[in-house]
C-alpha cells in the first residue's frame, strides 16, 4: 500500500476514529483513568500493528529527552526549559487542567484506541475537544526545584499499561509489532505481542506440517478471486508491509481461504474492518480494509464462503484487500502459499519449525524465507 500517506496526513487511524469522540462529558474532562467509551463494545479484543506506522505517523513526548521509569508505568522525560511537549498519535484531547498531583495535565483521546498523559507542563497549548496531529506541540514542559521534565503515561480503557511494551526509552522508536489488547472478565486489560487465548498450533511440539498439495478444491479458496496484487509482502518506506494488497472493485466478495472459525470482526486499528480466521491446519487469516464484515466472532465458516466486502476502510485510500497469513502471531508471505498470478493454492508441504520468538518455514521443495518477528 504506497497510499499510506494520503490517508494518515487526514488522521492517523479512522479504523477507530468512534473512540476519539471530541465531546467529552464533565467527568471524561477532569478524571484522568476513565473508561474509553465503545471500545469494547464490538469485540472484548482489538490490536495494533505498529509495523505499520511511518515515521510521520508517531512522535515521541520529549523527542530529545532522557525517559526513565517511574511508579505506576509513568515515564518520566527530562529535558531543558521551555521544550515542547508532542502528541504521540493523532486524537482528540479530552482532559487538558490543572491536576492537583500532577500540575498542568493534558490526555489524549487517539484514534487507534489508546489514551496518552502528558503531566507537569508549564503550559497547556491545547483545549478540550482539540484535534491534534502526531508530533504536533500541545504543551510546554513544566517541572520542579530545576528540574524540567514530563511525566508521560500510556493508557488502555483508563488503565495504565507498561509503555515499554510499545516504544524503547533508548532510542524513542516505536516496537515494530502487533499489539493485542484483551478486555479480560475482571475488567482489567491483558497487553500482549501474542494472540490473547489462542490455542498455539506447537502444543504438540516445536514443529508442524501442512500439506496443501493434499487438500482438495472445497477445502481452500483463493480470497478475492479475479484480484490483482496492488502491493506485495515486504519492507518499504522503511516499514513492514505484514500483507498482500489485492484489488478488484469496491464491495465485492471476500472469501475465507480455509474452513476455521472467527475470532475477531470489527474495527482494528490501521486495519479499518477486520475479519480473523483460525484455522485448523494452524494458520490465522487477516481480511481488512472491508467497508462490511458479514460474519461474527464464533461463527464457523468454510472455504470460499462470503465473510465480507471489499472497501476502504482504516489504512486505506482505494477499495481493496489487505490479506495475511500468520503462524503463532507471526505474518509471512502470503504468497509461499498462494500464487497470486494463477489465484492456485501452491502444491508443496510446508513444515513450520519453532525457534524461540521465531518461526521458520520449510518447503517440501525449497527453503522458504523466515517469518519475521
Amino acid at each position: 500500500m504506497n497510499y499510506r500517506h494520503i490517508l494518515l496526513s487526514l488522521s492517523l487511524f479512522a479504523a477507530l476514529s468512534s473512540f476519539a469522540d471530541d465531546e467529552f462529558t464533565a467527568l471524561e474532562q477532569q478524571q484522568i483513568s476513565i473508561a474509553t467509551k465503545g471500545l469494547f463494545d464490538k469485540s472484548d479484543m482489538f490490536t495494533i500493528d505498529f509495523s505499520e506506522y511511518l515515521s510521520s505517523d508517531y512522535s515521541f513526548p520529549l523527542p530529545v529527552g532522557k525517559a526513565k521509569q517511574g511508579n505506576d508505568y509513568n515515564i518520566e522525560i527530562d529535558t531543558w526549559k521551555g521544550d515542547a511537549v508532542k502528541a504521540m498519535f493523532d486524537g482528540t484531547v479530552r482532559m487538558a487542567r490543572y491536576h492537583n498531583q500532577f500540575g498542568n495535565i493534558i490526555v489524549v483521546r487517539h484514534d487507534n484506541g489508546l489514551e496518552t498523559v502528558y503531566g507537569r507542563n508549564a503550559q497547556n497549548l491545547v483545549r478540550v475537544g482539540d484535534r491534534v496531529k502526531a508530533g504536533q506541540t500541545i504543551a510546554i514542559v513544566g517541572g520542579e526545584d530545576g528540574r524540567y521534565y514530563c511525566e508521560f503515561a500510556v493508557m488502555v480503557n483508563g488503565s495504565r499499561i507498561n509503555p515499554e511494551i510499545i516504544l524503547s526509552l533508548q532510542n524513542h522508536r516505536l516496537r515494530e509489532t502487533t499489539i493485542y489488547f484483551k478486555k479480560l472478565a475482571s475488567g482489567k486489560i491483558d497487553v500482549s505481542t501474542q494472540p490473547v487465548a489462542n490455542v498455539t498450533p506447537f502444543a504438540k511440539g516445536n514443529t508442524f506440517t501442512i500439506d496443501f498439495a493434499a487438500l482438495s478444491k472445497n477445502e481452500w479458496s483463493y480470497p478475492l478471486p479475479g484480484g490483482k496484487v496492488i502491493s506485495g509482502y515486504g519492507r518499504r518506506d522503511g516499514r513492514m508491509h505484514s500483507g498482500t494488497d489485492i484489488k478488484t472493485k469496491a464491495n465485492d466478495n471476500i472469501l475465507a481461504a480455509f474452513a476455521g472459525e472467527v475470532v475477531f470482526s470489527g474495527r482494528s486499528s490501521g486495519y479499518g474492518n477486520l475479519v480473523r480466521i483460525r484455522h485448523a491446519n494452524g494458520l490465522e487469516t487477516y481480511y481488512s480494509h472491508n467497508s462490511k464484515n458479514l460474519v461474527k466472532v464464533g461463527d464457523r465458516v468454510k472455504a470460499g464462503q462470503v465473510i465480507a466486502l471489499t472497501g476502504r476502510t482504516g489504512h486505506a485510500s482505494t477499495e481493496h484487500l489487505h490479506f495475511e497469513i500468520r503462524v503463532n502471531g507471526q505474518h509471512f508471505d502470503t504468497g509461499k502459499i498462494f500464487n497470486h498470478a494463477t489465484h492456485d493454492i501452491r502444491q508443496e508441504s510446508f513444515t513450520f519449525a519453532k525457534r524461540g520468538n521465531s518461526v521458520s518455514i520449510t518447503s517440501d521443495r525449497k527453503p522458504a524465507a523466515k517469518v519475521r518477528k
